[in-house]
């Protein structure tokens, strides 16, 4: 198996990692950092050089879409923003699965399935979908109960840590709570 794992911060990265690597999967796992979601551009900027540091640390195969599509990104969810993260799930998987192509890899995969706070099984649903239409495999696992701890091996290896999921509604959510 040749699997492309998108990756949405170092964070959620390093438990996922870990737990692929006890699974004697790190053979042709790569990486893909690909987050057109992310508000501000410095909260961007500041989750792409973690995820880099993780991936100079783990010495792993890694490739980026630095990309900052603002504007692509509100246009599409600015009509349903309830709506927001099954565009997130589908077009960030979209373009992991245009890479894995690329790069040759069968398989793709996402830490976001490490969250507690994603929509789980949807993103599997959609995961599952985008792989298929595309010819390969969606790697699942439920990495949730690694959670808590790849958010502690993140803080001592000194990672930065988001507050928030990442697009400008989920950082309204977690500022403007007492505001409503």
């Amino acid at each position: 198996m040749k699997l492309l794992l998108h990756c949405c911060c170092g964070p959620c990265s390093v438990a996922v990692v870990r737990a692929l690597f006890m699974e004697g999967l790190d053979e042709g796992l790569n990486c893909y950092f690909n987050n057109p979601n992310i508000h501000p551009y410095t909260e961007h900027q500041a989750r792409l050089t973690a995820w880099r540091e993780l991936m100079k640390h783990y010495k792993l195969p890694a490739y980026e879409d630095a990309a900052y599509p603002l504007e692509q990104w509100l246009e599409a969810v600015a009509g349903e923003p309830s709506e927001r993260c099954d565009y997130c799930y589908s077009s960030r998987l979209e373009q992991t699965a245009t890479k894995a192509a690329e790069l040759g890899c069968n398989t793709i995969s996402t830490t976001l399935l490490i969250s507690p706070y994603q929509q789980h099984q949807r993103l599997k649903e959609v995961g599952e979908e985008i792989a298929n239409s595309c010819g390969l495999s969606f790697f699942y696992r439920d990495w949730r109960p690694h959670f808590r701890a790849g958010q502690a091996a993140a803080r001592e290896m000194g990672l930065y840590m988001q507050k928030y999921c990442g697009c400008i509604y989920s950082e309204k959510e977690r500022y403007y709570k007492g505001h409503l």
